[in-house]
């Protein structure tokens, strides 16, 4: 017997002993019984909005990093809100060892690539049988592949890299994963090249610019300033990803989408015509267990700061309101659905309220043409 039938059986027992046990005390019995579980109903249902504000710890990436900065910016706009009373901003070893940390509840909110978001929620390589339970709270800037050639290299694609010196970034990194990807898209491998350097951004730029490196991989934010730095000293050209290698790219591995450094655009490289590249997406993430009034306001107060001109991070300002939970590898965590659900169908009731508007103002001006 549940909780409401029980009350109602002991109401209607007592009067029945007590000789009242006419129908309306019946119904006085029934009602009481179903307001205390309403009651029970709405204090449960409340429980979210009563509970104690949370503290965060937030992990990021070595403090040179571009993960560290945004975390030092969010920081402060995300303590604002009502139901986080602390946000610990950390350097970390970045994007495997922030998943690993929330799966062992060090980390409550954490930057990652999409990669690696996509390997731990599928349990494959590093993460192989440790899938973590990990949803997204926003998508975040895209990690660019941009592939740099000295313009008298010969190179123009990717294809073209056969026999070349090639700068693939530090073994095990991010840049290093990008580059065997790219090659094995365009049907090579490092016993194609004449040369591998597993050199950082820095030193590629330094073997390019000393003439000894002709090409070099470099997975970051747009623009990147070592790239930006090589243009001053040599002549250069982006390589394009596209075509058929693009496409079999993306297919094989989801986590990359298409991705275009536009001409003409001085806060990006000023080139004289566009770059068709594949970009990784960085992600805002916790774990899936976050209360969802957390995970709501979170995802609620990063949308504004995005709206708020303030924004300090240069990679934040490509990021549109409207892709924060869309083309993502994760599922979104349910609090923070809410809120862009909730966001969207107001959009739309404006949009809706606004076309309304427009065509009465249309029928009115037709009206008072067609009485003059």
């Amino acid at each position: 017997m549940n909780y409401k039938s029980g009350l109602i059986a002991a109401s209607l027992a007592l009067l029945m002993l007590g000789g009242c046990s006419d129908d309306s005390d019946s119904q006085k019995a029934e009602n009481g019984a179903n307001a205390q579980q309403d009651s029970a109903d709405s204090q449960n249902a409340g429980s979210d909005a009563t509970a104690d504000p949370v503290q965060l710890v937030f992990g990021t990436g070595g403090t040179s990093g571009a993960y560290y900065a945004l975390g030092g910016a969010l920081k402060s706009v995300l303590e604002a809100s009502p139901v986080v009373s602390n946000v610990q901003v950390v350097s970390t070893g970045a994007s495997v060892q922030n998943i690993q940390n929330i799966q062992d509840g060090l980390n409550q909110l954490a930057i990652v690539m999409s990669d690696v978001a996509y390997d731990a929620v599928n349990g494959q390589n590093q993460f192989e049988n440790n899938p973590a339970d990990i949803t997204a709270i926003a998508g975040l800037y895209p990690n660019v592949v941009q592939i740099v050639a000295l313009d008298n290299s010969g190179i123009n694609s990717i294809a073209d890299m056969a026999g070349k010196r090639i700068g693939v970034g530090q073994v095990g990194s991010g840049v290093e994963a990008s580059a065997r990807i790219a090659l094995a898209a365009a049907g090579l491998d490092y016993d194609d090249l004449a040369r591998v350097s597993h050199t950082g951004y820095a030193d590629s730029v330094t073997e390019m610019s000393n003439g000894n490196l002709d090409a070099a991989f470099f997975t970051s934010g747009v623009p990147n300033s070592n790239i930006t730095g090589l243009m001053q000293s040599r002549d250069i050209r982006f390589v394009n990803i596209d075509g058929d290698t693009a496409q079999k790219l993306m297919k094989d591995y989801p986590y990359y989408q298409s991705y275009t450094i536009p001409a003409g655009a001085a806060e990006r490289y000023n080139l004289s015509e566009p770059v068709n590249t594949v970009a990784i997406r960085n992600l805002l993430v916790a774990p899936a267990g976050m209360r969802e009034d957390v995970a709501e306001d979170l995802a609620r107060r990063f949308d504004e700061y995005l709206d708020s001109g303030q924004v300090a991070v240069g990679a934040l300002r490509e990021v549109g309101a409207d892709t924060l939970d869309q083309d993502l590898v994760l599922p979104v965590h349910p609090g923070a659905k809410h809120y862009y659900d909730s966001r969207h169908n107001s959009a739309q009731g404006s949009n809706a309220e606004s076309d309304a508007v427009d065509s009465d103002a249309a029928d009115n001006g037709t009206t008072d043409h067609n009485a003059t």
